[in-house]
């Protein structure tokens, strides 16, 4: 009786030790991601970077470990998605305009520009308006996984000269990021250059430029842009960037589920605290400006038509290929829906 009392005993410890060898294997799978944003870690959007990947981080309890690189540290903020797909880093956190180059489609991920009012509007394209598939489909064309979008709100322009409305764009030399908005200004008179997220600074101080499209207000504070220009305008209208999460395809189909289902859905936490933390840093920022003496402009109503107006002309333009058309074609069924293109 004791010596099968035994036996069972030793039966059930070795089931219990193979059990919790197991439950080891499962719980020690390990992603390891390097991850280049544009962004400086002190910007709002930089912190929320870096409040994402400490989520991702907790919630899979050390699996996921991610070494953040900001600023362009690593390559060029152009260059960050080629970095990501050919393996120099695992993901990307810029934004899809910066690849127009390689498909003007990438302008319909990254910034559609004169479409939707506000990053509600534009999420909701994005995963309830048939975005997402139309995406997934144009990334991965170029061997990469969009995991998700950030959208912080309207951006507004930094300028050393008065940006009051349209008639003040007339030779206004500024920086601009690659793609559609280069063609949208320049038919409003404006004098685009293109450059790196990182040079805007330096350009502005030199006077190379009269100003800069760079990001919302308050991370243009954060950027130090309102210590050289004495102009800005709020609220923005011109330019609504996705930045997105976008990640080397071959890394992400060898990650666990359950490491790609925590970082789905932690940038969908990420999307709206910045949209939140935006509403409020912007009018903190548009307040504390304005007590510093730097003049804050509203465009008119007619103003801002006027550049739509010039947006949604142009949009055809770069709807030179399959991937652009359908998502042209997607974006404009979605803003007729809700009243913001007219039929």
């Amino acid at each position: 009786m004791l010596r099968t009392l035994s036996k069972a005993l030793l039966i059930g410890a070795a089931s219990l030790s193979v059990a919790a060898l197991s439950v080891t294997a499962v719980s020690a799978a390990q992603t390891k991601l390097r991850i280049q944003t544009h962004y400086a870690p002190e910007t709002p959007s930089g912190k929320l970077l870096a409040e994402y990947v400490d989520n991702i981080q907790v919630m899979s309890n050390g699996e996921i470990e991610v070494e953040m690189f900001y600023s362009s540290s690593v390559v060029k903020s152009v260059e960050t998605f080629d970095a990501a797909a050919t393996g120099i880093l695992d993901c990307d956190a810029t934004g899809g305009a910066y690849q127009t180059g390689k498909n003007p489609a990438f302008q319909f991920v990254g910034d559609i520009m004169g479409g939707y009012g506000t990053p509600v509007q534009q999420l909701s394209w994005l995963y309830y308006g048939g975005g997402m598939e139309a995406a997934q489909e144009l990334y991965n064309k170029y061997d990469m996984q969009l995991v998700g979008w950030i959208v912080y709100g309207q951006e507004s322009l930094a300028s050393t000269k008065p940006i009051a409305g349209i008639e003040d764009l007339k030779d206004w030399k500024f920086r601009s990021p690659p793609g559609m908005e280069t063609k949208i200004f320049e038919k409003l008179g404006a004098k685009p250059i293109v450059m790196d997220f990182t040079e805007i600074f330096t350009a502005l101080e030199s006077g190379i430029i009269d100003g800069a499209d760079a990001s919302g207000i308050a991370n243009n504070v954060g950027l130090g842009l309102y210590d050289i220009a004495d102009y800005a305008n709020f609220p923005g209208f011109h330019s609504m960037p996705s930045d997105h999460i976008a990640c080397n395809k071959a890394v992400w189909d060898a990650m666990p589920e359950h490491h790609r289902r925590i970082m789905s859905t932690a940038i969908g936490d990420l999307a709206l605290k910045s949209a939140l933390t935006f509403e409020k840093k912007n009018a903190e920022a548009v307040a504390d400006l304005k007590a510093k003496g730097i003049t804050v402009s509203a465009w008119s109503e007619e103003d801002m038509q006027t550049f739509r107006d010039a947006a949604q002309a142009t949009w055809p333009e770069f709807a030179t290929t399959p991937e652009a058309k359908a998502l042209v074609d997607a974006h404009i069924a979605y803003l007729t829906q809700l009243g913001l293109v007219k039929k």
